[in-house]
């Protein structure tokens, strides 16, 4: 193991254009639950599973109990960044890394210091009135009674993709930009099965790739370095 930290960090010091690619895996050293881990708990509560709950079919015809379970599984304020968050903000205000581009909708990798985030599903901390456009801070859902609604009228929406959704177009086309302009891939915290996300990893055109995940992905085979342990505990070891 201390072989293949070595190896890493020979990478990172040549390198000057590091991109991070992360899931699920980084936040939950901050203690967010990984929702499609679906235990008791969820069917306790819910008749439906997560996955169903977060489709824009479900949102647009049951948005009452779409906000149930987005009020108590979706918004984790009291998070803070780990050393994952930390250690990448901090390669970038060295200028080695030049983005993060994450699954994750916590907003946490900004609150660690990060610049150049590519929120692939969104923010939780950004919300807009679907009648009006108008912006709403995280704290007009969290303090809502059942479906949150604007001085308008409208239904307030999360700016976060839900499933049936497409990705942000400008969003998506600044990842893929990054990655093809990357001379060190590193994927953490993510078993690489959602699409259309997982496939970005298809446009790097660099020399190493590097996974860090606790459970084997089906790019283990492309890598040129896995890793299989914590995401903050192998980037806080660098």
């Amino acid at each position: 193991m201390e072989q293949a930290y070595e190896t890493l960090r020979g990478w990172i010091s040549e390198s000057k254009n590091i991109v991070f690619f992360g899931g699920a895996g980084v936040s939950t050293e901050s203690g967010i639950p990984d929702f499609r881990s679906v235990d008791g708990l969820y069917h306790q509560q819910y008749d439906y599973p997560p996955e169903t709950i977060l489709s824009r079919t479900f949102f647009d015809r049951n948005p009452k109990e779409f906000y149930r379970f987005y009020r108590a599984k979706m918004l984790c304020l009291d998070a803070r960044p780990n050393k994952a968050h930390k250690k990448l903000a901090q390669w970038e205000q060295e200028g080695k890394l030049l983005s993060v581009v994450t699954q994750n909708i916590d907003g946490l990798h900004t609150a660690a210091g990060s610049k150049r985030v590519w929120e692939l599903h969104g923010s939780v901390l950004r919300n807009h009135c679907m009648k009006c456009g108008k912006a709403y801070p995280v704290q007009a859902i969290l303090e809502g009674e059942d479906v949150p609604r604007c001085s308008c009228g409208g239904i307030i929406k999360p700016d976060v993709v839900l499933y049936e959704e497409s990705l942000d177009t400008q969003v998506l086309t600044g990842a893929v930009a990054d990655i093809q302009a990357a001379d060190l891939l590193i994927v953490g915290g993510t078993s690489l099965a959602v699409y259309p996300a997982a496939g970005l990893l298809d446009y790097y055109r660099g020399k190493h790739i590097v996974l860090i995940n606790k459970s084997p992905t089906p790019y283990d085979s492309k890598a040129s370095l896995v890793l299989t342990d914590a995401i903050g505990k192998v980037l806080g070891a660098l």
